[in-house]
């Protein structure tokens, strides 16, 4: 099977929930099917991300784009030229002719079995009455991201915003998702959503992966768990992440070390932001790693995960992999959204901060039962959900799409 797969960004550093899906994805489909890799190309990919694109893809295309720095003059000038579109500016910033004459020369060149749409953003670039089946890879419900956004600001003036952001991507999004031959997601949650709120007709879920080869406490040195370190790890310049840590900080934490004073929160991530930042300079309990080269030694001593999400869509693989190096994990019912894990039985679930505080004191007084709750996770991770077996359900969902006679 030839593969045109449409991304905004190339992948390397492998070092955010997206990328990591996809990577791993386009990795074990490229042992046996022929994948390019069309890309829009800022310019600001690590040095070594082209020359690494041949471990995902046979042939990678690179059109020349960028988008506005945020905060810039630019930046600002978008934003208000967006308030007269129909179309959000998370999407509309992302308008490439040169990716839609990309799209039109490859797949007239006749071999192309299947285009794949990564995210929504490159979706306005795909045109119409293409001769090939298309299928749009939903990670997230992306309106449903900017919903919780709504709901979660304070001032009214952003409220309002995010409020017109969110009705443009729900229209947006429902005619996108429409438009494709068929419709991927990342959890059975956003299929129905897909299903009943959009109209699609039979969309399809792919779990989400974990490299139970790399997370495995076997790669790391032998060391005990810390006593009382909590650790959450995440892309820190994405606001789902930052709001979350932010919230953990205030609410949570003081509640923890209330009952464990030894308590301490280590934030690993890359590109934190000034507030994010700043809890590390005010809080000596606090600790903000900044961008790490891996993560596993993190995870392998802390005493428990936490992912106190309260806004985001689609599944945080940042749970498999804690799962997968048996660190107990405590998360939000949107933190754990999508997974098919079971609360009590591979993870804790809360969501009030009284509640979210109680189980990870609960687990910081009972080493044995966390140590119990990380090993049940991470059979279950690895029996389930390994790359190879997400790359199977994904080419045989793309597959029928492949079949279609347009």
């Amino acid at each position: 099977m030839h593969i045109l797969w449409l991304k905004t960004e190339l992948l390397h550093p492998v070092d955010k929930g997206g990328r990591i899906r996809t990577y791993n994805m386009l990795r074990e489909m490229r042992r046996q099917h022929r994948v390019t890799y069309l890309t829009l190309d800022d310019g600001d990919a690590a040095a070594d991300a082209v020359a690494r694109a041949d471990e995902y893809c046979t042939d990678l295309v690179r059109v020349p784009f960028r988008t506005a720095p945020k905060r810039s003059a630019r930046f600002f000038g978008e934003l208000a030229a967006n308030l007269a579109s129909p179309l959000p500016y998370a999407v509309a910033k992302y308008r490439s002719a040169g990716m839609r004459r990309e799209i039109e020369r490859l797949v007239g060149r006749g071999d192309v079995d299947v285009l794949v749409c990564d995210f929504l953003a490159p979706s306005l670039n795909v045109p119409d009455g293409l001769p090939c089946p298309t299928v749009l890879f939903q990670h997230n419900v992306e309106a449903m991201i900017w919903q919780r956004h709504t709901e979660m600001s304070a001032h009214p003036v952003k409220r309002r915003y995010m409020g017109e952001q969110w009705r443009r991507m729900r229209a947006f999004e429902a005619s996108e998702c429409r438009r494709f031959d068929r419709v991927i997601a990342v959890s059975e949650q956003d299929r129905d959503v897909f299903a009943r709120d959009y109209g699609v007709a039979e969309p399809l879920a792919v779990p989400t992966g974990v490299d139970v080869d790399y997370f495995d406490p076997a790669t790391m040195p032998a060391a005990p768990r810390s006593a009382s370190e909590l650790v959450f790890t995440g892309s820190m310049d994405w606001l789902p992440n930052e709001d979350a840590i932010l919230w953990f900080a205030a609410e949570i934490l003081p509640r923890v070390r209330a009952q464990v004073p030894e308590a301490t929160l280590t934030v690993v991530g890359r590109n934190p932001t000034p507030r994010v930042q700043a809890l590390g300079a005010r809080d000596p309990a606090v600790t903000v790693t900044g961008g790490v080269p891996d993560v596993r030694p993190y995870l392998a001593r802390g005493a428990a995960f936490v992912v106190p999400i309260r806004i985001g869509g689609g599944t945080r693989l940042k749970i498999y992999e804690a799962m997968a190096m048996e660190i107990p994990v405590v998360s939000t019912t949107v933190g754990a959204e999508g997974l098919p894990v079971a609360p009590d039985t591979e993870y804790l679930c809360a969501d009030a901060p009284e509640a979210f505080a109680d189980a990870v004191v609960r687990l910081l007084r009972d080493p044995a039962r966390a140590q119990a709750l990380g090993r049940r996770a991470a059979e279950t991770v690895r029996a389930r959900f390994s790359w190879t077996r997400v790359a199977e359900q994904f080419l045989d969902a793309c597959t029928p799409a492949a079949a279609v006679s347009r």
